[in-house]
């Protein structure tokens, strides 16, 4: 029993109905919070309070201790923390993409030091879609406003729009293979992110200074964590609107 919320109600006289209706739930879900010392999600609890005119972590207590847990969580979650993305070792990468059995994205730029660092990078990505692996690889669209922005800003002199399409190259022959798609997007890029299963390695974006002089943090999901996840579902956002790209220019 949260005795703490059934008295507060009662002193403040708010029924079940009255706290059901201003969170926007059903009666029951208030009755299980009092019965059965449920914790509510995060928007409900912030409205409850509210209308009892009381602190959250008073009628809660124990989502102060949940909030510890995910700040704990997602603290595991960082495996390294590299000063500048040319500090990850090239074994890093291949390890990665070697090991990957169920999803790999890629979003970046021009993604050049990817296909540097791994110079048969069509064939490894060919045979681990063979594998089953399922593909995602998403470059900056040359020809938009985002990439002449991020030119201008690093002083390339209109060189980063030759560059994606000199990287697009390598990858020209996977248009064909099954398990990999390939889109170009216009979005601003605050992170390169590459993706493989449950690791994710985030180059942070800096004004002014090339990728790979930026930090890039190595992430790996856990329960609880959220980092990961945050990063992740930056992707697949981005990914909703960008693209597909068949192999020649559009």
């Amino acid at each position: 029993m949260n005795e703490r919320l059934r008295t507060t109600m009662m002193r403040r006289g708010v029924t079940t109905e009255d706290l059901a209706a201003e969170c926007g739930i059903d009666v029951k879900s208030v009755e299980r919070w009092i019965s059965l010392n449920r914790v509510p999600h995060r928007q409900h609890r912030w409205a409850a309070a509210k209308l009892l005119d009381a602190d959250e972590v008073y009628l809660w207590p124990s989502a102060l201790l949940q909030g510890t847990r995910r700040r704990d969580a997602s603290k595991s979650e960082l495996v390294e923390l590299y000063p500048d993305r040319a500090s990850v070792p090239r074994e890093t990468w291949l390890r990665l993409l070697n090991d990957a059995r169920q999803n790999i994205d890629v979003l970046v730029h021009s993604g050049t030091f990817f296909a540097q660092v791994q110079p048969r990078i069509a064939h490894m990505l060919t045979m681990r879609a063979k594998d089953g692996v399922q593909i995602r690889l998403c470059f900056g669209d040359p020809d938009c406003v985002s990439v002449s922005s991020r030119d201008a800003e690093e002083g390339l002199g209109g060189t980063l729009q030759a560059k994606i399409r000199a990287s697009l190259t390598y990858y020209r022959t996977l248009t064909e293979v099954n398990n990999i798609e390939i889109r170009l997007h216009d979005t601003t890029l605050y992170n390169s992110l590459f993706r493989y299963d449950n690791d994710i390695m985030v180059n942070n974006h800096v004004y002014g200074a090339p990728a790979s002089l930026n930090p890039t943090t190595h992430l790996r999901r856990i329960d609880g964590g959220v980092l990961f996840d945050h990063y992740s579902s930056s992707f697949d956002k981005v990914w909703e609107t960008a693209k597909p790209w068949l192999g020649v220019e559009q």
